[in-house]
């Protein structure tokens, strides 16, 4: 089977079948002309890799669970790489968590503007003591964001 069947069957890119089998998760013979040929269980497996990329494995964890497809038995070392991957992916989600919630700060400043927060809200000895002390630097952010909400 040709890369465009395998590509238009399995629904990626031909690009993307060229990085599989780069990145060795996907083989394939080569025919006189050079073009590359697959086998029909190609499908398939590109789609097994496609759900291993869509749970946000990468693919050199991807390349060492595939043997265990092919043979039906996963190890305890396997288990374990899962499981690290998973802790991977739940911290990097606390990260976006703590990155959405600070967002939402900002906004929330943005939308209701005081004078801690916005220079231009600031009279007389406030604003003084305020760019004194390098309070102002820190909510430059902020207030940028209030000047434009």
């Amino acid at each position: 089977m040709r890369i465009g069947e395998v590509a238009a069957k399995s629904g990626v890119s031909t690009r993307a079948l060229r990085y599989y089998e780069e990145q060795g998760l996907l083989g394939s013979t080569r025919t006189t002309g050079g073009q590359r040929d697959y086998a029909p269980s190609a499908v398939e497996r590109v789609r097994l890799i496609q759900q291993f990329f869509a749970a946000g494995l990468p693919s050199r964890t991807i390349l060492r669970i595939l043997p265990c497809v092919e043979t039906g038995h996963a190890s305890p070392e396997v288990f374990d790489l899962l499981g690290a991957e998973r802790a991977r992916i739940t911290a990097t989600m606390a990260e976006l968590e703590a990155a959405r919630d600070s967002l939402d700060r900002m906004i929330d400043i943005a939308a209701h503007p005081t004078a801690e927060h916005c220079p231009a809200l600031r009279t007389g000895e406030d604003a003084v003591d305020l760019a004194a002390s390098g309070a102002g630097a820190t909510s430059l952010a902020a207030s940028s964001l209030a000047a434009t909400a």
